[in-house]
């Protein structure tokens, strides 16, 4: 590999603290850099202004002022139609297959890291750099690269990196994964940054409000989005639902569903029969599970004990991974897990690196 001191880099600006402290650093080190940020989506289409802090207009103006305070080149690159066809169509086509989705993983791989990575080479620039918070690491034996857990674990964005390929992980930075959030801030004071105290999305960038369902709703057919019965285990019909699309697996809001002698939960979702089940929580704890589509940082041809991780906000959680034929993989926890979600990805972590993931079927 070539002195990464030498190298010209491309840093992904979203206009938030984490990726303009990114910039800063590797400006700091000696890099020759140019700052970039995706226009993702059309605004003039949508009501709202401002979505989530990373695809807003405001947040391509923040970015632009701290590229200037930083002193290095900035651009704008317009993936809106990439984005619209990776990222929100897959969004939606998930929940009409009863399976909860999670962008931020497509959007890293295909647009921040496929993308971008051939749409800078352009500019002459070999390698691209992001404000996650996470490590690459590369064996010394094999070569491989993985992912690892950031020093800061209330913040590691490793979760969401499992599926990036070889040729992308050997391309890509991430300057922010020794560091913890609160000197990052700091730093960003230091600089006299404004987006200093910038608060964090917590939503999905595209979708206002946070309201999925009506995002989805506006974006299918009337058939594909109607009312049905909400019923339990036993096929008994509890009360009405606006349309499948609207729940995801351990949902207890908008059920409207009262009468019962303690609170129930989504267990299931059929979307042939636009039908929701609903449970107590018991229903919702599962040991055992299925993954497809599986990316391998480090290969494995026989089980092995792990820490999987099945939702973002999951601490992750001891279990034997089984490597099957055809990209699969069968996951076994020794405790039960709550709310175990199609569509969702499931990572295997060993020591804090990333072995392999896929996504739970």
């Amino acid at each position: 590999m070539n002195n990464l001191n030498t190298e010209k880099i491309v840093i992904a600006m979203s206009g938030g603290v984490d990726s303009s402290v990114a910039a800063a650093l590797l400006k700091q080190r000696g890099r020759e850099v140019v700052g970039i940020s995706l226009q993702l989506w059309n605004y003039s289409t949508d009501s709202s202004e401002r979505f989530g802090t990373c695809c807003s207009l405001d947040d391509l103006g923040d970015a632009r002022r701290v590229a200037d305070r930083v002193g290095i080149p900035f651009y704008i690159l317009n993936m809106e139609k990439e984005f619209e066809e990776e990222v929100v169509d897959y969004f939606v086509s998930e929940y009409l297959n009863a399976r909860t989705p999670i962008p931020c993983t497509l959007c890293n791989q295909r647009l921040k890291f496929n993308h971008l990575i051939n749409r800078v080479e352009e500019f002459g620039y070999q390698r691209v750099a992001t404000g996650h918070y996470a490590m690459i690491t590369q064996d010394n034996a094999t070569g491989r690269f993985a992912v690892k857990r950031g020093v800061d674990r209330s913040r590691d964005q490793s979760y969401f990196l499992f599926n990036l390929s070889q040729e992308q992980l050997s391309r890509l930075e991430f300057p922010l994964g020794a560091t913890d959030k609160k000197e990052v801030r700091d730093i960003a004071r230091e600089l006299g940054f404004k987006v200093a105290e910038k608060p964090e999305s917590r939503e999905i960038c595209f979708v206002p409000d946070n309201d999925y369902a009506s995002f989805i709703e506006r974006r299918v057919s009337k058939e594909n989005f109607c009312e049905g019965n909400i019923v339990n285990n036993d096929g008994e019909i509890l009360g009405r639902h606006r349309g499948y699309p609207a729940f995801t697996i351990g949902q207890r809001k908008g059920l409207n569903i009262g009468g019962l002698k303690e609170p129930h939960y989504v267990t299931s979702i059929d979307s042939c029969k636009n039908e929701v089940t609903v449970g107590p929580q018991k229903d919702l704890y599962r040991s055992q599970f299925f993954v497809d589509k599986v990316n391998w940082y480090l290969p494995k041809k026989e089980s092995f004990e792990s820490q999987v991780q099945i939702r973002y906000r999951h601490n992750g959680s001891t279990a034997i991974v089984t490597p099957l034929p055809g990209e699969r993989a069968r996951v076994e926890f020794s405790e039960p897990q709550l709310s175990i979600t199609p569509g969702q990805s499931a990572v295997f972590y060993v020591d804090d690196f990333i072995v392999g993931g896929g996504w739970i079927e």
